[in-house]
């Protein structure tokens, strides 16, 4: 395909399913504003919700928390995080079995970044899993843990080559890793290389793609910088001169994720994960688009 999605088209695949990923609120006010989009987006039937986990284990007790009340108040499935950095064994496996014991049955495993930085180099702690496999044999040593790990279709910034990021991700299936979440990019060309090297690799755990409906061109660009993500010229011409207009940013934005999402599907793909930024309009424009339909209010936990 051509770097730029052409058109968008009528109706969903029948097998199609949706992840949300939701980070810990910092504030009773941003509290209220995951809640909201949790219930906005729980309708639409979600595979499962991933809470995010701040580097060093800065979030732990509010990502806990989170979790722990979508088990308890709602059927919705929570996939929580986990990182290796800056906590022994000993710490990350209380962490694990607090969530086996609140009910949680799905982690996204990660080695996750320095607190000081993506480009900073990553030292383990002397204690700790001092990798992603080491990590996931540990979990799955704990309790009947599904578990999805991280892939990158444009490599990770600190990975030598692409082929490098496979070999790793090779390594994360050989320790039980069950599925791989895509880091977000725009041009779905890269993810197409990514999943035929993978193919190719012998690997056969679905590769979700992640995506990021673009709620503010400018911070995702940035974000996008410093993660490994490219930004084509193209999306950079679709938001030029809508700084101090919100309302065509929006409706920009959903038409350019829906063209993606829509390709994405048209080559065979199944799964959607969608980087919500805990917010829920955008995303759930673009799944009605796709042709997901709410079922009704959430469900509450019996």
């Amino acid at each position: 395909m051509s770097s730029k999605p052409e058109r968008i088209s009528r109706g969903a695949t029948p097998a199609l399913r949706v992840s949300f990923e939701f980070f810990p609120p910092k504030t009773a006010e941003m509290e209220s504003a995951l809640w909201e989009s949790i219930q906005r987006l729980a309708p639409l039937g979600p595979h499962f919700v991933s809470v995010t986990y701040g580097a060093g284990g800065t979030t732990r007790e509010r990502t806990h928390a989170t979790v722990a009340r979508l088990v308890r108040e709602t059927t919705l499935k929570p996939a929580a995080h986990l990182t290796c950095v800056g906590a022994t064994r000993a710490e990350i496996n209380e962490v694990a079995r607090a969530y086996h014991g609140a009910g949680v049955r799905h982690v996204v495993a990660l080695r996750g970044d320095p607190p000081t930085g993506i480009d900073q180099p990553y030292i383990a702690h002397p204690q700790g899993y001092q990798s992603t496999p080491e990590l996931i044999t540990g979990l799955k040593a704990i309790g009947d843990f599904e578990v999805s790990v991280s892939a990158y279709p444009e490599k990770h910034p600190q990975s030598p080559t692409l082929l490098h990021d496979i070999d790793i991700l090779k390594r994360k299936v050989d320790a039980g890793a069950d599925r791989a979440i895509t880091q977000f990019f725009f041009d779905n060309s890269v993810f197409y290389r990514y999943r035929d090297l993978a193919a190719a690799a012998g690997l056969t755990i679905p590769i979700v793609p992640g995506v990021v409906p673009v709620q503010n061109f400018k911070q995702t660009a940035g974000f996008a910088r410093r993660t490994g993500a490219s930004v084509p010229a193209w999306l950079a011409e679709r938001f030029e001169g809508l700084e101090n207009d919100p309302a065509t940013r929006r409706l920009v934005a959903a038409a350019v994720c829906a063209e993606q999402v829509i390709d994405l599907i048209d080559h065979g793909v199944t799964d959607l994960h969608f980087y919500t930024m805990n917010k829920a309009d955008l995303v759930f424009a673009i799944c009605h688009l796709i042709g997901l339909r709410a079922q009704g209010a959430i469900e509450q936990a019996a």
